[in-house]
């Protein structure tokens, strides 16, 4: 379906940029798997996504908080490396910089990593193309039950994800 809606954007299938993002979700009650995320004081999961300039989704991985962003992004890029196999470029922000980091996606899929920093701290800058990834996971944020992990079981909040990006592409076509 993604690549449907790129090639009806005028883009080929696989995309040639990805974005790559995390966002952390806090728990509810009823919840089962969990973790905390110590810089943002979460008790939850956390979602790590990629997507394109078009904010389509080409790869996703549900984790408990306490996954660093690094590793979430490394181990989702090497489970989805079918759909990144086009990928030349990643972009990402501050929270994925580092040479280790560069160095193991540019071994998984020889791409490479570019870093956006902040450059005024206290003040609210929109990041050149990370506001796309951000604009995807307010589109999560739609759907009902993603205002916060509900689910038992992680695999069950990444199909719940999966069911909103569909909900979404429906609406475009």
């Amino acid at each position: 379906m993604t690549a449907l809606l790129r090639e009806d954007g005028y883009c080929k299938a696989k995309p040639t940029l990805g974005l790559i993002d995390a966002q952390s979700v806090k728990n509810a009650s009823c919840a089962g798997e969990k973790g905390y995320d110590a810089g943002k004081k979460t008790s939850g999961i956390k979602r790590h996504i990629v997507v394109d300039t078009m904010g389509l989704l080409h790869g996703f991985l549900v984790t408990t908080a306490d996954e660093t962003d690094r590793n979430g992004a490394i181990e989702m890029v090497g489970l989805h490396l079918d759909g990144l196999s086009r990928v030349r470029k990643f972009v990402v922000d501050g929270g994925y910089s580092g040479e280790k980091f560069a160095a193991a996606i540019r071994g998984l899929t020889g791409a490479e990593v570019q870093v956006v920093k902040r450059s005024e701290v206290g003040k609210f800058v929109v990041l050149p193309q990370c506001w796309i990834v951000e604009r995807s996971f307010g589109w999560l944020n739609h759907a009902r039950r993603l205002w916060k992990n509900c689910e038992r079981i992680l695999h069950n909040s990444c199909q719940m994800m999966v069911l909103a990006f569909i909900s979404v592409y429906l609406r475009r076509f």
